[in-house]
């Protein structure tokens, strides 16, 4: 109604955010993937006058990350690093997800420890598209954090 108090407490837009990737800030089209899960852990008392099973939670895990960008001149980033990947060892690194509020600022942040990429999936290309070329990279890690700013 005319001449209420508004609100102000409103959910953040998904389309501002920022990503660093180490110390480096890199543009992307679209981030994907931040979820973390606890694996279920079915048991049974031998003894127990119930017959069936009670569910505990198990050891946590993550999916892949994936991060979309746009393909720019003589920008082989990616490429760089996943060709870095020898016998057990790669260049690990810290990657930073920041969903930014209207004046820019982190409000909410999401940290990967110890990413790397496992996929990289170059532009696909068509005679009669008019669309930008954009190239995926999945990215494995150790462990998601969250923090509220």
């Amino acid at each position: 109604m005319a001449g209420e108090k508004q609100d102000n407490v409103w959910p953040l837009p998904k389309f501002y955010f920022q990503v660093k990737l180490g110390d480096k800030e890199v543009p992307f089209q679209e981030v994907s993937g931040l979820d973390i899960e606890a694996q279920i852990i079915e048991y049974r008392h031998g003894n127990s006058k119930e017959f069936s099973t009670i569910k505990m939670p198990g050891i946590k895990k993550t999916g892949n990350v994936t991060l979309k960008k746009g393909v720019f001149v003589k920008d082989n980033g990616f490429w760089d690093w996943f060709n870095k990947i020898k016998m057990n060892t790669i260049e690990r690194q810290t990657v930073v997800i920041s969903l930014l509020d209207e004046a820019g600022k982190p409000t909410m942040v999401w940290t990967l420890n110890n990413a790397w990429p496992t996929k990289i999936t170059g532009t696909d290309m068509k005679s009669d598209g008019n669309e930008v070329a954009v190239e995926t990279v999945e990215i494995a890690h150790e462990g998601l954090t969250i923090a509220n700013s």
